[in-house]
Formats: C-alpha cells, structure tokens, sequence
C-alpha cells in the first residue's frame, strides 16, 4: 500500500495523538497536511508524543508493540463499544437475507485497523519505502490492532456480513490472508469479501479511474467505489465502514464510519 506524506504530515497529528481525540463517527472534514506559516512542531517531540500515547515498548523479540493500558488502547475500546452497539442495531432488525439492498454488512480497512504497522514506522523513522514495506507485509506476522479481530468476530456471530477494503495490493494477498489468520480474525477472507488493489485487471465497477494497465484512483475513488459495488451491485447495507485514514472512510455508501486512531503516517 502507497503510503504518502508521512513526515510532512506526521505533524498534522500531533495534537491528535497527545489528546487521544479519534473516535466514532462520520468523517465530516478530512485530514489535511499542515500548510501554516508558523513553525512546525517539533518532530523530536513528536515522536516522543506518539511513544506515550501507543504506550511503546519493545519486547522480548526486538518487535515495537503497543501497551494495552496505554492512551491508544482505551481510545480503541471506545470505539469498540460504538460499534458493537451499532453492529447490534443492525442485526436486531431482522432483515430478510434474501432481500436487495437489506443484507447488513461492516466494511473493515487492513493496515492499522486491523494489523498494527507501529513496528515498521519505528523502524524506518516514520518514512515509507515500498521495497522494505512489502517486505515487511510478506513477513505476515504483525500483531493485531487491539480489539480487532474480536469485532470481526463479533460481527459474524451477529448474522452481519463481513468484508475487507484494502490498500493492499493484490500480489500481497497470501500475505494479508495469512497474517489475519494469524491474529483470529479468520472470517471471509476470500477473494469475494476481501477487496485488494488490482491494477493490472481493476474490476469493471471502478471504470472511471482504472482500466488494465492505467489506475488513475485516489485512495477515496478506490474506496468508495469498492463500497458503492457492494451495495449496489451485491445487495447489501454497510452499517458499519471502519478505517485509520479519513480517505478510508469519504465518499459514502455507510450508514456509520468509524475513525481509528493513528499518528504515524497520513494517505490522502
């Protein structure tokens, strides 16, 4: 996955990450980079910021984790809380399966919404490199994001339908299958729940951006046009579409968006 202006954005989160102020619902305003006149913040302190809010600690395999007791942590169960009780809602009413347009659905983002990235932003200094980046996906081992794979889960046993909005390439699918796998969040993960980026043969739905060989979508096209494609096209209602980035979550076609927090990096 492309992963564009991270130091030069990491900035815009800074506020963010020393409050904890990420939450449930819908992204009304988008993230931007940071275009003042006055002086930035200052990256040093920043850094030290996001250790204290993810609560960084390096165990005993040398692998950068998050603390369960940390900022970050209890952010995540807010949000969790949220969203079972939206998750609920959904299922309690009793929608016929067979009905277009009335099969309830959560739509969940991969990379730091559900697999925790912090080990490789630690690692390079918060900079992307697409080489070292695969490498890392490939590994298929990176730790779950806290409470994810049991929202997963949660939203199978509930009678919800459950599919993945990745900007994961499609050569990196093994990868992610297996490392989902991995954390227990072993629910659909077959090609027609899981949407990986396909530049070579975009499906037909995203037409308007990408043809064989040309991909001309932003992170947003990509997204909500996978998601318009599961409503309109698959017959089903997201009641719930969940990310880290707001370009996860613009666009429409969800009845709740949930913002999971993350400072470490921004995709526009």
């Amino acid at each position: 996955m492309h992963k564009p202006l991270r130091i030069a954005a990491i900035a815009a989160a800074c506020a963010v990450a020393g409050a904890g102020l990420y939450g449930a619902g819908a992204a009304t305003a988008g993230q931007s980079t940071a275009n003042s006149t006055h002086e930035p913040y200052n990256i040093g302190v920043l850094v030290k910021d996001i250790d204290t809010y993810y609560g960084t600690t390096l165990d005993a395999n040398g692998v950068y984790q998050a603390s369960a007791s940390s900022q970050y942590a209890k952010d995540l169960a807010a949000i969790d809380r949220a969203a079972r009780k939206q998750i609920d809602k959904a299922a309690k009413k009793g929608q016929k399966k067979g009905q277009k347009g009335h099969k309830p659905a959560v739509v969940f983002d991969i990379d730091d919404t559900l697999l925790l990235s912090l080990d490789y932003e630690k690692k390079t200094n918060y900079t992307y490199n697409a080489t070292t980046w695969a490498d890392y996906v490939n590994k298929a081992d990176r730790p779950g994001v806290f409470g994810s794979a049991e929202l997963v889960r949660y939203a199978e046993a509930r009678g919800v339908e459950v599919f993945y909005n990745s900007g994961l390439s499609e050569a990196q699918r093994t990868a992610a299958v297996e490392n989902l796998k991995k954390i227990g969040a072993d629910v659909n993960l077959d090609a027609d729940h899981m949407f990986l980026k396909d530049k070579a043969a975009p499906p037909s739905y995203l037409s308007a951006c990408a043809t064989p060989g040309t991909w001309t979508c932003t992170t947003v096209q990509y997204k909500s046009g996978t998601r318009k494609h599961i409503e309109q096209d698959l017959g089903y209602d997201i009641v719930a579409n969940f990310g880290d980035q707001y370009s996860d979550l613009e666009g429409g076609y969800a009845d709740k968006t949930y913002k999971l927090p993350n400072p470490t990096y921004y995709v526009s």
